[in-house]
């Protein structure tokens, strides 16, 4: 008898040790699961991050044949659209659209001696103005000029009619307590002011990995000047500028960096410059709401924002930015847990908006927007829970747990019973989209995953290159969560700075 009832506790006791080591999902507590589904996940991506919808910028014909169809996925499920017009939510942007053929090319002697490639060499800046123009190049430096607190990048120097190369970066160093405008307008007009007809923004060349010519349309607030053109250049294409000078970039940035001085550069050659860009002061564009409505009478009153951004950062003629992680990858995970909602016929008692930001790349735009007019009022918003590139990587990390650590803890606490792969690295203030409403004391996680930005604004963001077995269990742990909160297993907290 007592053999039996040894073998019996053993056995217990050995089915608990291996319960603690299994990643397999009970599909009876979370119904839908089954449905983050990879082939799914992939049309969607290679839809929205296709030659046909040309990087999604907010604005442009192209994001809204991307809105347009993510709305009518949203339709197809059957959400209640929460918008000021349907599924969408109206507001304005800036918006500049740059058409080729365009060129930048190396002049030496009076003769092209080069001729450097879009996309590789050198990109626009989403806010560049039209030029066709042919001029002798300066260095100077970050681009500053405080002369009151002791420091101008442009004493000395005679940069009218010229082009200027800027470190994009700003110093590590302060001056004077001095906290310089690190804008890349506002550079750019400081540069304009002191006569220069363009800017070539280059990375610092002592960084590690040193940024490639990105697109961007993150430029800051200011006057747009549409005949003046920015771009952004390799170190490598800077470097062939100061070809005869007797100096190298990075020669010039560490005595900049020593000595706290301005070390700015006539250089011995010119740079030919074509662009063409259509500014539009207030264009419009759309965030997509559509509801999932709770089914408690009370709680159902009480709302789950799931987030993501549709928008990218559009193209250069034939040279296109897909942005599959950024942020592709996030859209559709928002869609597909809705399907996974949907289909599964789960009845949350909170009511969940599945929200697709437009003109985060612009500077969090449509999620500031909608922070500001909720379809809902934003007290009665008990969480929101972000995705952004989210399909490259190694793991999984979830910011925000400073601010908001009761709601961290579920998902970590998910993450150790099902996915195994989260980080314990955080951090508070929100971040990206979820920054306008963590503003507001909204309770929000932000769901990434580690080393997610090989690719950043590069054109080799494309579908090919995402990791869809990561991919597909971050969007199980964000469905998992959201499910439990929805469920009203998660009271609002209040948010830590």
């Amino acid at each position: 008898m007592k053999n039996k009832i040894l073998i019996i506790f053993f056995l217990i006791a050995f089915l608990l040790f291996a319960s603690s080591f299994t990643t397999i999902f009970s599909l009876s507590d979370f119904p839908g699961l089954s449905e983050i589904k990879e082939s799914e996940l992939k049309e969607t991506i290679n839809y929205l991050a296709s030659p046909a919808l040309k990087g999604r910028l907010a604005g442009s014909p192209e994001y809204d044949k991307a809105a347009s169809y993510m709305a009518d996925e949203f339709k197809k499920l059957g959400l209640k659209p929460v918008g000021d017009s349907g599924y969408f939510q109206r507001l304005n942007v800036e918006y500049n659209e740059i058409n080729c053929p365009c060129n930048l090319n190396l002049i030496a002697d009076d003769k092209i001696t080069k001729e450097f490639k879009l996309g590789e060499d050198y990109s626009f800046r989403g806010f560049t103005g039209t030029v066709n123009i042919k001029a002798p190049v300066v260095f100077c430096g970050y681009g500053i000029s405080e002369p009151t607190h002791g420091y101008d990048d442009y004493k000395d120097i005679d940069v009218k009619g010229k082009i200027v190369i800027l470190f994009k970066q700003m110093p590590s160093w302060k001056l004077d307590s001095l906290n310089f405008n690190g804008s890349l307008r506002y550079r750019s007009n400081i540069a304009a002011k002191h006569g220069a007809i363009a800017t070539l923004y280059v990375p610092k060349p002592n960084d590690k990995n040193p940024q490639k010519p990105i697109s961007s349309v993150l430029d800051g607030a200011g006057e747009q000047k549409v005949d003046f053109a920015s771009l952004q250049i390799s170190v490598a294409t800077a470097n062939d500028y100061f070809q005869g000078s007797g100096f190298t970039l990075l020669q010039q940035q560490l005595k900049i960096d020593s000595l706290k001085k301005p070390a700015s550069l006539l250089l011995k050659t010119s740079a030919g410059i074509k662009v063409d860009a259509d500014y539009t002061k207030e264009k419009r564009t759309v965030n997509i709401l559509g509801m999932l409505e709770g089914s408690d009478p009370k709680l159902k009153n009480e709302y789950v924002y799931l987030t993501a951004h549709l928008d990218h950062v559009g193209h250069f003629g034939d040279v296109f930015y897909p942005g599959a992680n950024d942020n592709a990858s996030g859209s559709a995970g928002v869609l597909q847990i809705a399907r996974a909602f949907v289909r599964s016929g789960a009845k949350p008692k909170r009511s969940i908006i599945f929200t697709l930001f437009s003109a985060e790349e612009l500077g969090l735009n449509g999620a500031s927007y909608c922070a500001d007019h909720p379809p809902f009022p934003i007290e009665k918003t008990i969480a929101l829970l972000n995705m952004d590139c989210i399909g490259y990587g190694d793991s999984i990390q979830v910011g925000n747990g400073k601010s908001s650590p009761k709601l961290w803890d579920i998902a970590y606490a998910n993450d150790e019973k099902y996915t195994k792969l989260m980080i314990k690295a955080t951090w508070n203030g929100g971040g990206a989209d979820a920054g306008p409403f963590h503003s507001k004391g909204v309770p929000c996680l932000y769901f990434v995953t580690t080393n997610s930005y090989k690719f950043l604004h590069l054109p080799g963001d494309t579908p090919e290159s995402l990791n869809y077995s990561l991919y597909q269990k971050v969007l199980q742990l964000a469905y998992i969560t959201a499910y439990q909160i929805a469920s009203g297993d998660y009271k609002r907290e209040i948010v830590k700075p």
